[in-house]
């Protein structure tokens, strides 16, 4: 066994994995460089939110898993919710994301939500062991880039701060628009009334400073 591993805390016995990822690719690869590891092992997998949160209540939260691996992007209800719900019912459970979405943008969002750590899919596979390990053992993962965009928001900088303001729900519909797309196509995604993301739409706007969807896009850009 690798140096700085947790089975030990585990009893000796495999970190148990449920993945969670969309993508069939992604998640053979999870389970391949996880495969290559002999104390963890990939017990569950789950392609969209709902099913992530039905595979953890099918192995009794924390009784029956170690660890999840969560994506953000899952279709629908994304990882950011998943991440929230399990926190609510499963709150001794730990929870390590992986995107393709950059660190420094919803690294720290994520940490707030509970995540025990944030990986990025394209971390060497020995980064993604180390991660899975020191979370599973009940620790926090944090890459440099991570840590540094954790100590930006502790200082709370007002080029951020309209950001950090969001609230989830903000913050949801604050990335659809800044992907293009309108109220009607957000609510559908979110499953809200038009009326609802309109209202958010309408917060955002006010606490990033911006005036219209174009200057919400040109702020995006800017602290992206």
């Amino acid at each position: 066994m690798n140096p700085g591993t947790s089975a030990a805390d585990h009893g000796n016995k495999a970190i148990r994995v449920l993945i969670g990822d969309d993508h069939r690719i992604v998640r053979e690869g999870i389970k391949q460089i996880l495969a290559d590891a002999p104390d963890v092992e990939a017990v569950a997998e789950a392609q969209s939110g709902p099913e992530v949160l039905d595979q953890v209540a099918k192995f009794g939260g924390a009784g029956g898993l170690d660890l999840v691996l969560l994506d953000i992007a899952l279709p629908e209800l994304d990882g950011l919710d998943v991440l929230h719900a399990l926190k609510n019912e499963h709150p001794n459970l730990p929870v390590l994301m992986l995107s393709t979405y950059p660190e420094r943008q919803y690294a720290v969002r994520c940490i707030r939500l509970g995540a025990r750590g944030y990986l990025n899919k394209s971390a060497d596979p020995d980064d993604m062991l180390a991660a899975v390990r020191k979370v599973a053992g009940g620790g926090v993962y944090l890459t440099p880039t991570t840590a540094e965009a954790l100590a930006s928001a502790v200082g709370h900088s007002s080029a951020n701060a309209g950001l950090d303001a969001l609230s989830h729900r903000e913050h949801q519909v604050y990335r659809l628009l800044t992907q293009g797309q309108t109220v009607s196509e957000i609510g559908a995604k979110l499953n809200l009334a038009p009326n609802t993301v309109s209202t958010y739409r309408a917060r955002i706007l006010e606490k990033t400073g911006a005036k219209n969807d174009v200057e919400l896009a040109l702020y995006a850009e800017r602290h992206r």
